[in-house]
This record gives C-alpha cells, structure tokens and sequence, in this order.
C-alpha cells in the first residue's frame, strides 16, 4: 500500500495487510500523536489495510 506521510512530506511503500496501529509502529510513529485517514475516512488502529489502500498519515495538531 502507499502511505502518504506529513512533516516531512514524503511518500512510503508498504506490504499489506497490516493493521493501522502497526504501520505507525512500524514507522515509528505515536499512535497519540498521528491520525490514520483511508480514503478519506479515520480508521481506528485495530483496522486492517489491504495493499490497495492509499493511506494518508497526518501528525496531530492542536491549540488553544
């Protein structure tokens, strides 16, 4: 699957499936600190994504 990565911008390749949670341990990521958004939808880290999933991974923002 395509991982799309912010801060830095930059694209990744990785086999599926795997699940959301794993991804972002894998790349090694907080999974506090980053959402995981397929197709538009968050997905939960327990949810499983397949080699045809384009992913995108945005780091967290928040402000007061």
């Amino acid at each position: 699957m395509i991982i799309k990565l912010r801060n830095p911008t930059r694209e990744v390749t990785v086999d599926g499936p795997r699940a959301a949670g794993r991804i972002l341990e894998d790349l090694g990521l907080a999974r506090e600190a980053h959402l995981v958004i397929r197709n538009g939808t968050l997905v939960p880290g327990d949810a499983v994504l397949d080699d045809a999933d384009t992913v995108e991974i945005r780091p967290v923002i928040s402000g007061g």
